[in-house]
């Protein structure tokens, strides 16, 4: 397909390159560079709000994927330097229309082309985003290749088909933090809770913290007993890239945490990783969930939330009946409504006192609306309620460096990934675009 009639940023010396986007079953577009000049491989995944896109940028949840923009203008806020979700853009790549010329913000301090050339982002704009999203919701996510210097399709899908796919990659423990840090609580710890990144946002502890928490975070390869010497109220898994499938170090972990009677919280890759851990399989979705306008149900008390989503995979767990399991009685607690994908877990003991729960979504909602941040007060009257009977001192030690946000540059992101079949049914004919996500 050719490039849109729409606007890429003149580059100073003329209009930027020729670019080309291929498809693994050989679909291809063409357009104009954007960012980087170069060659990028991953998973093409569509992401539909209609802001946030630094936020979504630099969400490790996006490790190995190249985001496509389904919003026709993007790039109207520039890019400050306090939006960021971790320490560096994790997109493989980023896929867009419509190019601002002139960013119209009092935050920006510089443009998000800008960026994306400063960290070697390979993007493309140009695109009929609206025929690409339409093809990939029919076909399902799947692998590409976005090149700069590359013309002829047929070379860059032999490329592309050289990639490995998603399914199967274990890549958590490639976006976690080396090594520990310490997110202080405000206004005085009430409570002490250890965050294991799988992938984690920087809005995650802060939110914590905001309600007198003190969070540890420690890497996606932190053993149990390195958790207990801390002896926490509370234990905290992030979301995350990769196969829940293909991930078993964690899932071993929040066993123990279970077997031990910590309270858990888990939210996106920590619910599916909260799924395995209770016995449960997990799958790949056809084109995921990317947004935040996705409605999700709580089963218990029937309310309905907007929420903000990333993930290409679900768990597999019955709706509507309770599962036995070694730590206590498991149940799906909340639903998306589009396509009744388990969106939440709970785990409860024989007094019908939660123990532990997780949600597939983003109550941290950075970028999203506010619908479910609620969810870190009910960890907190988890926490009291099972707070153990006990008067052991506290080990203050922890081996890494204490900061107020996790703000560290990570390791640079690979660039190959994707795929998986087309199966699920979410947003209506007509939402592929700029007209699929009201503002929030």
């Amino acid at each position: 397909m050719t490039a849109a009639d729409s606007t890429c940023p003149d580059q100073g010396s003329g209009p930027p390159p020729p670019a080309l986007l291929v498809l693994e079953d050989g679909t291809a577009f063409r357009g104009r560079a954007f960012g980087s000049v170069g060659e990028t491989f991953g998973e093409a995944v569509f992401a539909t709000g209609m802001s946030g896109y630094q936020e979504t940028l630099t969400d490790p949840s996006y490790h190995r994927q190249v985001v496509v923009a389904t919003a026709p203008h993007i790039g109207n806020t520039g890019w400050n330097d306090e939006d960021d979700e971790s320490g560096q853009i994790w997109v493989a790549g980023y896929v867009i229309r419509d190019a601002a010329r002139v960013p119209s913000s009092w935050r920006s301090r510089r443009t998000l082309e800008a960026e994306l050339r400063a960290q070697g982002v390979v993007g493309m704009c140009g695109v009929d985003t609206r025929a690409l999203t339409r093809h990939l919701r029919e076909r399902g996510a799947m692998r590409v290749g976005v090149s700069s210097v590359e013309t002829d399709p047929q070379a860059l899908l032999r490329r592309v088909q050289e990639t490995p796919v998603m399914s199967g990659a274990h890549l958590a423990d490639e976006v976690s933090t080396r090594t520990g840090y310490v997110v202080p609580a405000e206004g005085g710890a009430r409570h002490r809770v250890v965050a294991i990144d799988l992938g984690i946002k920087t809005m995650t502890p802060r939110q914590m913290a905001q309600r007198g928490i003190e969070v540890h975070v420690l890497p996606s390869t932190t053993t149990f007993e390195e958790v207990d010497a801390l002896q926490p109220d509370g234990v905290f898994f992030s979301n995350g890239p990769g196969d829940p499938g293909a991930t078993e170090g964690p899932v071993e972990l929040l066993r123990q945490v279970l077997g031990a009677g910590i309270p858990y919280f888990g939210i996106c890759f920590g619910n599916q990783i909260f799924g395995r851990a209770l016995g449960f399989g997990t799958y790949k979705l056809g084109y995921g969930h990317r947004g935040i306008n996705q409605p999700v149900m709580d089963l218990r008390t029937r309310r309905v939330e907007i929420t903000s989503h990333n993930h290409g995979f679900a768990v597999d767990a019955p709706l509507g009946q309770p599962t036995s399991t070694p730590y206590g009685t498991a149940t799906v607690s909340h639903v998306g409504l589009n396509d009744q994908v388990v969106e939440g877990l709970e785990l409860r003991d024989e007094h019908d006192r939660v123990l532990g729960f997780s949600v597939q979504y983003h109550p941290e909602a950075a970028a999203g609306p506010h619908d479910a941040n609620y969810l870190f007060d009910r960890f907190v009257d988890v926490m009291v309620t099972n707070r153990p009977p006990t008067n052991r001192p506290r080990n203050e030690g922890l081996v890494g460096r204490n900061q107020s946000g996790a703000g560290e540059k990570r390791p640079p992101s690979l660039s190959d990934g994707a795929a998986g079949p087309a199966s699920e049914a979410s947003l209506s004919d007509g939402a592929a675009g700029p007209a699929s996500e009201a503002s929030l």
